[in-house]
């Protein structure tokens, strides 16, 4: 399917009561991130995904706002789910967007199964990080906002290097400068800005999945107690970094499958 210019893959099961899980990416991945929880879930699940608009290298380079971004999710989720609602799943910047659609848009969202972004934009996670934590944060996020701002071939391989640095497990080839306008946003406001995230306090189910092998959690600890502590929502912890899908991809999937069977959305 084609929308706004956008390639959406719907893989998986064609039973008329099987359940849609609508996956979103982050930062410096394509929808190829969720190949491995496709092929686990597509038995069962009508799996859609699509490259995050602005990251795919094959299309113009521009930045996207955050109403932008939650109204073409909801353009997808309601074309390839009319009639019911659908399980988000969700990983780094596909979080914020995926969080902030399910605010807006709740009546459109049964489940969460959000991987490792938590409460990144609350005053209790930044209180939770020390100076140093800090500092590093600062340091990625401002690197991948230049590079967005310099653009062109120095803009792509500033974006590779810190892709390398962070052992990003996706493709080089598909790594390029359009995929950082989020940090670009984040740190100057520009294209409508993210002040104006919501709260995010998810009333349907949700499962958070993350990986303690970092030097710095993107979640306070409070956050995940808390909402922990609602009806059939639990946070998991793994041994794996920040790309918990890839580097354990069973385990995870297994985890996945296990809660949703156990918690019918």
């Amino acid at each position: 399917m084609n929308i706004d210019g956008i390639q959406v893959l719907i893989e998986g099961s064609t039973n008329p009561d099987a359940q849609t899980i609508v996956m979103i990416h982050g930062w410096p991945d394509t929808l190829r991130l969720w190949d491995a929880q496709v092929e686990a879930f597509k038995h069962q699940y009508r799996c859609v995904r699509f490259t995050v608009p602005g990251f795919d290298r094959q299309l113009p380079i521009r930045a996207h706002s955050l109403d932008e971004l939650v109204r073409f999710i909801q353009t997808v989720v309601q074309k390839v789910s009319p009639n019911r609602a659908v399980i988000l799943l969700v990983h780094d910047w596909g979080c914020l967007f995926g969080y902030e659609f399910n605010m807006r848009h709740p009546e459109l969202v049964s489940a969460i199964i959000g991987v490792d972004i938590g409460d990144v934009s609350s005053p209790a996670y930044l209180r939770s990080l020390g100076l140093k934590a800090k500092l590093m944060i600062a340091t990625y996020q401002l690197w991948l906002a230049l590079a967005w701002a310099i653009g062109g071939g120095i803009g792509n391989w500033m974006t590779r290097a810190m892709a390398r640095a962070l052992r990003c497990p996706s493709d080089p080839a598909a790594i390029n400068v359009g995929m950082n306008y989020p940090y670009f946003i984040q740190w100057t406001g520009r294209h409508g800005s993210y002040r104006r995230v919501a709260r995010f306090e998810p009333a349907c189910p949700m499962l958070f999945v993350y990986g303690r092998k970092k030097p710095f959690m993107f979640h306070s600890e409070a956050w995940a107690q808390h909402f922990s502590s609602k009806p059939a929502s639990k946070a998991v912890q793994m041994n794996t970094g920040h790309w918990v899908m890839t580097e354990q991809a069973t385990e995870f999937n297994n985890l996945v499958l296990s809660w949703l069977g156990n918690n019918p959305v």
